[in-house]
């Protein structure tokens, strides 16, 4: 808008200082008015009606007023270079009719200011274009980078993930390997090394095979502890809510999941063993055509939220042995628990940070 006010600015500075010196008339107020309204009332309508009923209004005006003629270059701007540029011509009628009354100075200078009028309009159409393409052209650009960054983040979270997922994998692999296998034969020498005590009486041999069996015993308690620790650190809660909503297929289930990573092993446990009872009384119970779970951390507490929009039919919240258990377990962690069963299920659960 700034470039067409100031091409207009130029136009009109040129068309009043040829009425000034050549109009060969007088000056006259009205046209420098007139023609600086149409032109206003042009850029502020811009629009394709009244545009058109203004700068013809103006060449009627030409028609029977000369004088006006000098400022035709600022009102055709408005039309050239655009769809309706045709009617422009129809700025040959007043001038042909009027040709006789012009001095050569007048018609030269006149057919020049609208040569440069139409070329300063087309060079501002071609600039405004180039600009729009251009800008068009950055939005989409940047709006791909964006895409782009998001489809690599999403592609290395899930990256991330299946490497978490695999190595813990691994680590209960080892587990398992460690207490199916040394855990075994542990067991069995001191099983055997208890025989052979119990069978032979010779006291010094006693004492040594009871040292022995002490150390193994040492031995056992040592690697039954560290397959505990494996596998316990093996547990990723967000794969383990997400395999069961996942494989809950009685109706959708939106996970909302914002939690850290230092949640402790119990509460793990916990929250895994109250989804799972949640989805299995919503299966019997609840008609419900969507489910959402949410688990959530705060400054101070976790948050577990599962309700669905079903209708429970069939259940008695006093003698539902699954939500005893569920408020248990949450009681346990000296947290709070509200139960609504009136439309569908609702279990809104808080546990404090530390416990």
């Amino acid at each position: 808008m700034t470039i067409y006010l100031i091409d207009k600015l130029i136009i009109f500075i040129a068309c009043f200082a040829l009425f000034a010196l050549d109009a060969g008339y007088g000056i006259s107020v009205a046209p420098v008015i007139i023609s600086l309204t149409i032109s206003a009332l042009n850029s502020y309508l811009d629009t394709k009606l009244p545009r058109l009923v203004f700068v013809g209004a103006y060449i009627l005006v030409c028609q029977w007023q000369p004088q006006f003629l000098v400022f035709l270059p600022l009102i055709c701007y408005d039309v050239f270079a655009t769809k309706e540029q045709i009617f422009s011509l129809l700025v040959l009628i007043p001038i042909v009719s009027h040709l006789s009354q012009f001095s050569l100075t007048l018609r030269v200078m006149l057919t020049l200011l609208l040569m440069i009028s139409y070329l300063l309009k087309f060079r501002t159409q071609s600039f405004n274009k180039m600009i729009y393409e251009f800008t068009k052209y950055r939005d989409t650009s940047k709006e791909r980078s964006i895409l782009l960054q998001k489809k690599n983040s999403d592609l290395m979270e899930k990256q991330d993930y299946e490497m978490n997922v695999a190595t813990l994998k691994e680590r209960n692999r080892i587990a398992m390997e460690i207490h199916d296998n040394v855990g075994h034969l542990l067991s069995r020498c001191l099983l055997q090394i208890g025989a052979i005590m119990s069978i032979n009486k010779a006291e010094n041999l006693k004492e040594s095979l009871s040292s022995v069996k002490d150390t193994m015993s040492q031995a056992m308690d040592s690697i039954r502890n560290s397959v505990h620790n494996l596998h316990d650190d093996a547990i990723d809660l967000y794969s383990q809510v997400r395999g069961l909503v996942t494989g809950f297929t009685f109706c959708s289930v939106h996970l909302d999941y914002d939690l850290s990573d230092n949640v402790n092993n119990k509460l793990k446990y916990c929250f895994i063993s109250i989804l799972k009872e949640a989805l299995s009384n919503i299966i019997k119970h609840s008609h419900a055509t969507e489910v959402n779970v949410a688990l959530r951390e705060h400054p101070a507490l976790f948050q577990l939220i599962i309700q669905d929009n079903g209708h429970v039919s069939g259940y008695n919240l006093e003698d539902g042995i699954g939500l005893t258990n569920i408020e248990e377990r949450v009681l346990s962690f000296n947290g709070n628990i509200h139960i609504n069963i009136e439309t569908g299920f609702k279990i809104f659960i808080s546990i404090p940070k530390g416990k």
